[in-house]
């Protein structure tokens, strides 16, 4: 990671500020994507200070402009583009039915079209460097989740366009790689959307019983410098996986015994 030049979205808080971390101690030089600048600016201040070469560059992924605007900033700064993590999320919870549909449209603008942005205007560059693509996905891209229909349809639509991108760099020698971390503590459940729009408050699930971020981008790390095709964490993650490949009907219970379980379950 020596030197090498990393794009983060959506790092101002969670996964995405850990790997800033875990790369910019590796060597690496980190750009960090965020919408809100006073959190972005924090974590920059702080990476600073464990002397860890950082921009900051304010952008929303959603906006195919500000991707544009990302990669000229970073290249004026660091004259080049080595490895771009898409991060950047947000997640919802509403059953199908009730959902307003500007929630899903948004859920699958940061998500998925958000990572098909930063990718296109970075890919010039990774393809020079031979470095790597990221797509920070999930379980919910494996399996889809009750009350989560526009979270689980940007992450299969993330992962379909991200094995399609591997395939067509296969002799170009790109590296992609499809990470889902399960669940782990962010804030991305408090701040998930709700049917009408607005944010959900408070997470379902027991923050302090999940993985790390920190946890997470060492794992992060440790794939992309071994180049790895996927990245499945937790025995729960992978369970979920093999059991859905292989035996669908029995999983359609299983998820929905276990997220009726959740505290103010949407499942009646």
């Amino acid at each position: 990671m020596k030197d090498k030049v990393v794009i983060i979205t959506g790092a101002s808080s969670g996964i995405g500020k850990a790997c800033a971390q875990a790369f910019g101690k590796a060597g690496a030089k980190v750009v960090i994507t965020g919408r809100n600048a006073a959190n972005l600016q924090i974590v920059a201040d702080d990476l600073a200070k464990q002397q860890i070469a950082v921009l900051p560059v304010i952008a929303d992924v959603s906006v195919e402009e500000d991707n544009r605007k990302m990669v000229d900033e970073t290249l004026r700064k660091y004259g080049r583009i080595d490895i771009l993590i898409n991060n950047a999320g947000i997640s919802m919870r509403a059953l199908f039915e009730e959902v307003d549909l500007n929630v899903i449209r948004k859920v699958m603008d940061i998500n998925f079209y958000g990572t098909v942005y930063a990718t296109k205007y970075c890919l010039p560059q990774i393809l020079q460097n031979k470095g790597s693509v990221v797509g920070i996905s999930s379980i919910a891209g494996f399996r889809g989740l009750p009350g989560r229909a526009g979270y689980s349809a940007s992450k299969f639509a993330m992962q379909g366009f991200l094995e399609v991108l591997r395939t067509e760099m296969l002799k170009r020698g790109v590296h992609v790689l499809i990470a889902c971390p399960g669940f782990t503590a962010s804030n991305i459940r408090n701040v998930a959307l709700s049917k009408n729009g607005s944010a959900q408050g408070e997470s379902p699930r027991d923050e302090e019983k999940m993985m790390s971020p920190e946890e997470v981008a060492g794992h992060i790390l440790r794939a992309v410098q071994k180049r790895k095709k996927y990245l499945v964490l937790t025995t729960q993650g992978k369970m979920t996986v093999f059991l859905n490949k292989w035996f669908p009907g029995f999983m359609d219970k299983m998820v929905y015994n276990a997220l009726a379980k959740e505290p103010d379950s949407l499942l009646r």
